[in-house]
């Protein structure tokens, strides 16, 4: 009988220019799939498209690569089989006819956003804890800063070493961070949804972009898990100095993270990191936390001098007499965009970006990396990666 795999239509809907050389790769090593692309602008949030996408753009598609763009229904893509996301989850999607009337395995591109997004966790997390902003004004105003009113708070600095990473969600970014952070000398401990209680349990079986992250779950030096208050409480109670929130949203992570939880952190008045989704924490709640630790630290003249208010840091190790929480470097919020009157942007000590840790030169082909190794199964009959379980939402 003829051999070989069946023909196969793969659909491409990406804002962006066609990556006509990640094409002619899977051209050559799949020549039995012909590629369709169509560039679809966004407007200021990548979640929606400018324009109306026909339906019958899917109708003979059998392999689907996006980012949101899908079939308005499952009538209107009959033969496809296989849909590949270019983000790391998929909660954007979640109320999509295709998402919860069809068994249509979808796959996300989890995995690649580990190496941009850590050193953005890094970055903003050193800006804060060496005072970046104070040290680019000084550059601005031409000021050589050395100065004893000026630079004394300078020398009250710690560095990292000894200090807690708490990982709320050990995927890959949560991994790929935990590396960096155990480099400079942190004390890293994990939290997952379920146990993982043996060596298999800790590996990571996604995708992993060579000599990064934690393959085999040997950083942390301590797991905790678990999906209800009391368990995240006694988590988020470990003398944790930084937070990175890198847990998927789902309606169960919705405002996962409030009043409560940061009181507990205030105990060691942590720095909160989050790269997930902005609808995590209740956002008012934080911003009430930063402003008590503010309010309070502004009035101790051991962290304000006579012409700066200078940022906080558990470098100078937790005070406990302080309420609140020292800082935040925020990539995502609720709303995106963020509306320019919301209270956040006048949040002391947080840094806001537009949802961008994750963008780099090696974005596209990274997620077609994945796209490839799942296309590679396929055609082998062997199990996918980073499916996507409708059930739990990631």
């Amino acid at each position: 009988m003829g051999g070989g795999p069946k023909p196969e239509h793969l659909l491409v809907i990406l804002p962006f220019d066609p990556p006509t050389a990640i094409f002619d790769r899977i051209r050559q090593g799949h020549p039995h799939v012909t590629i369709t692309f169509h560039q679809l602008y966004f407007t200021e949030t990548p979640w929606k498209g400018r324009e109306h996408i026909p339906p019958e753009l899917f109708h003979d598609a059998t392999l689907l690569v996006t980012l949101s763009a899908l079939p308005p229904s499952p009538e209107d893509c009959p033969k496809l089989e296989l849909i590949h996301f270019t983000s790391a989850g998929t909660n954007h999607v979640a109320n999509s006819p295709i998402y919860t009337d069809t068994t249509i395995p979808l796959t996300t591109s989890s995995g690649i956003h580990g190496p941009q997004i850590a050193e953005w966790v890094l970055m903003t997390m050193l800006a804060s804890s060496h005072h970046y902003a104070l040290l680019h004004k000084w550059q601005n105003n031409r000021e050589w800063g050395q100065r004893s009113d000026n630079i004394g708070f300078m020398r009250n600095l710690h560095d990292k070493v000894g200090q807690r990473l708490g990982v709320l969600g050990y995927g890959s970014i949560g991994r790929q961070v935990s590396r960096v952070a155990k480099a400079m000398g942190m004390d890293v401990i994990a939290y997952t949804a379920s146990p993982r209680n043996t060596p298999e349990s800790k590996k990571d079986h996604g995708f992993i972009v060579a000599g990064t992250g934690d393959p085999h779950g040997e950083f942390p030096s301590a797991w905790y898990s678990g999906t209800n208050k009391e368990d995240l409480h006694h988590f988020l109670a470990q003398e944790i100095d930084h937070l990175l929130i890198s847990v998927p949203l789902t309606k169960q992570t919705t405002h996962l993270l409030g009043k409560e939880e940061f009181d507990i952190l205030s105990q060691r008045n942590a720095f909160i990191t989050n790269i997930s989704r902005g609808a995590i924490i209740d956002q008012p709640a934080l911003i009430a936390a930063l402003h008590a630790f503010e309010d309070h630290r502004s009035s101790s003249p051991l962290y304000t001098d006579a012409k700066f208010t200078v940022a906080p840091e558990a470098d100078m190790k937790a005070d406990s007499s302080l309420p609140g929480l020292r800082g935040a470097a925020l990539d995502v919020t609720d709303p995106e965009p963020l509306p320019p009157d919301d209270p956040l942007w006048n949040a002391p000590n947080c840094i806001i970006t537009p949802h961008i840790s994750g963008l780099g030169s090696a974005y596209v082909d990274r997620c077609f990396q994945v796209f490839e190794v799942n296309l590679d199964r396929r055609e082998q009959g062997e199990k996918l990666i980073n499916v996507i379980d409708r059930a739990k939402g990631y």
